[in-house]
């Protein structure tokens, strides 16, 4: 059974960094990409960055593109997602997400594509001003 488990979260003042990890127990197959997503109250979740499990090629929203970075330590089946110069608007909370069978997911995320298997419980981000 495949679980993947959210840690790192918190709240920090604007311009801090935060480090998300998410750890992935089980084999999950047919699996294309692992993101991260999020959602603020009241807002649609949002994808942030993807990573192609197989080419490594990342991708972003627009809106962290340069202050956010996603990785995967092969090794301990960990995602991560490093943040940096945090801003108001990047308090939500932040799920994980595995299982994509499409080899497009990755760039499709930023855009919205959803179809992941595997869900975290979610880690809350909360920035102030």
């Amino acid at each position: 059974q495949v679980q993947l488990v959210e840690s790192g979260g918190g709240s920090v003042q604007a311009g801090g960094s935060l480090r998300l990890s998410c750890a992935a127990s089980g084999y999950i197959s047919s699996n294309h990409c692992m993101a991260w997503f999020r959602q603020a109250p009241g807002k649609e979740r949002e994808g942030v960055a993807g990573i192609d499990i197989g080419g490594g090629s990342t991708y972003y929203t627009d809106s962290v593109n340069g202050r956010f970075t996603i990785s995967r330590d092969n090794d301990k089946n960990t995602l991560y997602l490093q943040m940096h110069s945090l801003k108001p608007e990047d308090t939500a909370m932040y799920y994980c997400a595995a299982g994509s069978r499409s080899p497009t997911a990755c760039r499709a995320v930023v855009r919205g594509y959803a179809d992941f298997r595997y869900w975290g419980q979610g880690t809350q981000v909360t920035v102030s001003s």
